[in-house]
């Protein structure tokens, strides 16, 4: 059976001048990042899949005028090194079942330059509506962007949650002593024009 696939289900954002990029799933991914206890030694868990959509409306003349879309990631796509996880990721954690999509939708951009050059990295702050497990809270991700020669975006943004606070829990298995508080939620994209 086919995976399913994250698609754009938002309207692209507003543009004047600007011009639309599309993260492309090839060279985008998404991750989690939790720390947990295993077996009585410290193991990082990392969760990965290329399941992203999303556009961001940019024009190099007028950088402070950039708009995002709705970011959003296929949760039923995560992976991780052991399929006994993933299933219990999709199934008891994230239930996917019910909620396919982990949506972020943009509120503000914090922090945007007046000026751009090609090739060189520009940080700020995007602030948003993220939607885990059906619950929406604000979440504020960390970006670094690049403007390539090649004509793409090239960035990543990361945010730490306090995951209980989406009503989220982790369920308890004898092999796993204890559950870091706090994830990181990380993205990686390359957009190209549309």
């Amino acid at each position: 059976a086919a995976q399913p696939t994250a698609t754009a289900t938002t309207a692209a954002p507003a543009v004047g001048a600007a011009t639309v990029f599309e993260i492309e799933q090839a060279s985008s991914g998404a991750r989690f990042v939790i720390d947990e206890v295993l077996n009585g030694s410290p193991f990082t868990v990392n969760g990965t899949t290329d399941q992203v959509a999303g556009q961001i409306a940019f024009d190099l003349s007028n950088p402070s005028a950039a708009q995002v879309g709705t970011i959003q990631i296929n949760a039923r796509t995560l992976a991780t090194d052991s399929t006994r996880r993933d299933q219990a990721i999709k199934n008891q954690v994230l239930k996917t079942d019910a909620n396919e999509y982990i949506t972020f939708v943009p509120t503000a951009l914090v922090g945007l330059p007046t000026s751009v050059t090609t090739g060189q990295s520009y940080t700020f702050q995007i602030v948003g509506q993220l939607t885990l497990v059906g619950q929406s809270h604000e979440a504020t991700f960390a970006v670094t962007v690049t403007p390539t020669a090649a004509g793409t975006l090239e960035g990543h943004a990361t945010t730490t949650i306090t995951y209980a606070d989406w009503g989220i829990s982790i369920p308890q298995v004898p092999s796993v002593a204890s559950v870091d508080d706090t994830v990181t939620l990380a993205l990686t994209f390359v957009a190209t024009a549309k």
